[in-house]
């Protein structure tokens, strides 16, 4: 089967948890690799920051200073005043090499990895979205925008994930500020999951979105708001998976992250500095996974669905329990989680 791939991954079907995995071989860890115990950041030092020295990476996609875009060529030294870039990533997951083709493997299915895999970069080598001033961070959202823009249209992206992992404990590798985006050819299961249930929710209501639904309750009960503006609420959620997890939802009902406006964008950044803030006040600064869950990029109609930001904290560690039945048990309630952040 080796000899069919042509990407540096590969999607493996599971046909009995009917879940797609990525074998991502073209990142080459050895066996050995994984007896370490322990994931290592790479020390803070500029000096040994890859970041700090763009003329070693990839050319950018997108190069933004203060809001526009700056400029780049091939072949040429790269401009100095940037303060967010997109950079096509060194080792990636998914690539424009091979062809979105199903293989037959004896009972399973198997394809290249195509698509697309940026790494996200701000240019201050210490300071994170809670520290950095609000223009920088819509700038950060724009890019976002843009990007997700870009990659949608392409016939074999289905869905675009926009993620970012902040520590040792969420993944991260690198102790630089930094994001990433995936432009793939599949839905994941978590999407699909969330999907299906906004979905039947309409279906058993008369089309109403379960979302629009979940934020009014709370803009009314108010125990579990942690940060609300003009345009966008933050709140731990009723069925929080982890202690201390944050959802951002529009005001505005939209199924599609990027019909976002303007006006929106600078209430969304607004929303992710101030939580954020909150959660490394609050809790010293914890590692932590964010993402958007929006609709597919598949042209297709998902009125009842509703795009948001995901926060989780890494407050606790998945066991036996949790990995066995696939139920998280977190220990704290939302409504004390809400209350303790607000005060930050």
């Amino acid at each position: 089967m080796k000899k069919n791939k042509t990407g540096p991954s590969e999607l493996r079907f599971d046909p009995v948890s009917q879940d797609w995995v990525v074998i991502a071989t073209g990142r080459a860890r050895r066996p050995s690799s994984f007896a370490k115990n322990h994931r290592e950041v790479l020390p803070v030092s500029k000096k040994n920051c890859p970041f700090e020295n763009l003329a070693s990476q990839e050319h950018p996609t997108l190069m933004l200073y203060q809001g526009e875009e700056v400029p780049t060529f091939k072949g040429r030294k790269l401009p100095t005043n940037w303060t967010t870039v997109f950079l096509p990533n060194k080792y990636p997951a998914f690539s424009l090499k091979g062809r979105f083709v199903t293989r037959i493997v004896g009972p399973y299915e198997a394809t290249d990895g195509v698509g697309f895999h940026e790494v996200v970069v701000t240019k201050d080598h210490k300071k994170d979205i809670p520290d950095l001033p609000q223009n920088l961070v819509v700038e950060l959202v724009q890019g976002y925008v843009r990007r997700y823009v870009a990659f949608k249209d392409y016939p074999f992206v289905n869905y675009i994930a926009i993620f970012k992992n902040k520590g040792p404990a969420a993944g991260a590798s690198l102790a630089h500020p930094h994001s990433q985006l995936m432009a793939i050819p599949i839905l994941d299961p978590d999407i699909q999951r969330s999907l299906a249930g906004s979905e039947a929710y309409a279906k058993a209501n008369g089309g109403a979105c379960a979302h629009c639904a979940m934020v009014a309750w709370d803009r009314k009960d108010k125990s579990r708001i942690v940060f609300e503006n003009k345009c966008m609420v933050a709140l731990c959620p009723f069925a929080s998976q982890v202690a201390f997890e944050i959802r951002v939802y529009p005001k505005r009902h939209t199924e599609h992250f990027e019909s976002i406006t303007e006006h929106e964008i600078a209430c969304f950044a607004e929303a992710m500095r101030k939580v954020l803030r909150k959660l490394s006040l609050g809790l010293k600064n914890p590692d932590y996974n964010y993402f958007i869950h929006t609709a597919p990029a598949d042209k297709g109609s998902y009125d009842y669905y509703h795009w948001h930001l995901e926060i989780l904290p890494k407050t606790s560690t998945w066991a036996g329990f949790e990995l066995s039945t696939g139920i998280p048990i977190s220990t704290l309630e939302p409504e004390e989680a809400a209350a303790y952040l607000r005060k930050q």
